[in-house]
């Protein structure tokens, strides 16, 4: 067995997350006894980065023998995770039947818990989303919650019919504290303390036979935007996630890099000024955050939930998103020049639970800001766009079983290049 680099393990690799010409494989498969698999996931993979391909081409790319292919793609065929597709005709000699991925092949579930709304995304084994549903609040109550997500669980895996047993796990994500910062949102202590007597993984788990895998909600976002997004062509960046609370996660050499605590790349927390001795700094959290744009709309007596929608760029609630965008960007850029210091990134990667038009509007001030700092000693840092938007998170959640199932290496997040 070789692996010559690591490239991305995509299991949306047909979405519009691809870009550019398509990557080049660089995992090879063994020849040798012993290797099944890991041959098998190759080959999979493969087929994930190029689409439906035949079985000479699966041998180019894998370094496999044609004898080889033909049996791991017969095996997987009848697994029922690899189909055939029309043989291509018109060319000398026998025509070629291209193999593709089965959608129907495995499925995973991504559940999202948030400040202001719960998603569960259902992803075939494209990556597919084939069920969506959505369940906003004012704030996560634990006693009402949970009993509905198990309700939509069990209403997901009722449809799955003969099909449930090709689930292959349930990907959790989540705020590390989700009653942190209840001053802020101003709720009441016992509210917010629910949060942290419950082992949120343990209840998830008993819902489901699957096995369930949690990560940080900003890191699993971060997991999307790497395997799905932009990540296909960036080595190494920061990412940053503007929800109800800003957050992040980091990517260094094509790896997600989760830190000592799983904390990597948390930037809610980062101060903004450096102190006075008289109080402490504000954080980043209190200005690049939707929560503090509810406030606004709230003072004006307009919609606070539109800061999460395409009326946030619209009368009368425009004057007060430009205002707030702003005054983000400002604390944004700040962030950008400190990462950059501390990480030297190629980039920073900036997607939220908005518009794609505010994320425009967000990157563009972000930017300008940015020319405002003296760059002397740095490499600039590009700023990027991200791809996914508010699906991130549980998304990014269900791609962590389907890497863990069917990825060459279940520990780490490979990369094309």
């Amino acid at each position: 067995m070789s692996l010559e680099a690591t490239p991305v393990d995509t299991p949306i690799a047909q979405s519009g997350g691809r870009l550019g010409a398509p990557p080049v494989l660089r995992p090879r498969g063994s020849n040798h006894v012993g290797m099944r698999q890991f041959n098998e996931r190759v080959v999979l993979h493969a087929i994930r980065l190029n689409g439906s391909l035949p079985k000479a081409e699966l041998a180019r790319l894998t370094g496999l023998t044609a004898q080889t292919i033909g049996l791991i793609t017969s095996r997987l065929e009848e697994d029922g995770l690899l189909i055939r597709h029309e043989p291509l005709r018109g060319r000398i000699g026998q025509p070629s039947v291209p193999m593709a991925l089965n959608p129907d092949g495995a499925f995973a579930l991504g559940i999202k818990i948030g400040r202001r709304s719960a998603d569960l995304l259902l992803v075939d084994f494209t990556g597919a989303v084939r069920r969506r549903e959505s369940m906003p609040y004012t704030f996560p109550e634990a006693q009402t919650l949970l009993p509905a997500i198990q309700q939509h669980m069990v209403a997901i895996h009722e449809d799955l019919g003969a099909l449930a047993p090709r689930l292959v796990g349930v990907g959790l994500a989540a705020p590390f504290n989700l009653g942190g910062w209840h001053k802020m949102l101003g709720l009441p202590p016992s509210v917010s303390d629910e949060w942290n007597h419950i082992d949120l993984s343990a209840q998830v788990q008993s819902f489901t036979e699957a096995p369930v895998r949690f990560a940080r909600d900003t890191a699993a976002a971060c997991v999307a935007e790497l395997v799905a997004g932009r990540g296909r062509d960036l080595k190494s960046f920061l990412y940053l996630f503007v929800d109800t609370f800003v957050g992040g996660g980091l990517v260094i050499n094509s790896h997600l890099h989760s830190g000592v605590h799983g904390n990597a790349g948390a930037v809610a927390s980062l101060p903004l000024q450096v102190s006075s001795g008289r109080g402490m700094p504000e954080q980043l959290i209190a200005h690049a955050s939707l929560w503090e744009l509810e406030q606004r709309f709230k003072a004006q007596g307009l919609d606070p939930t539109a800061a999460y929608d395409a009326r946030a760029m619209q009368a009368p609630f425009e004057v007060h998103t430009s205002a707030w965008i702003a005054s983000a960007a400002l604390a944004l850029a700040q962030c950008v020049v400190s990462g950059t210091a501390f990480l030297d990134i190629d980039a920073v990667v900036i997607d939220g639970s908005f518009s794609r038009a505010m994320l425009t509007r967000l990157i563009d001030h972000t930017e300008a800001a940015l020319a405002t700092y003296d760059w002397e000693g740095l490499w600039p840092a590009t700023l990027v766009a991200g791809s996914i938007g508010s699906d991130a998170r549980a998304l990014g959640g269900a791609l962590l079983p389907l890497h863990e199932n069917f990825a060459p290496d279940r520990d780490i997040f490979l990369k094309a290049s």
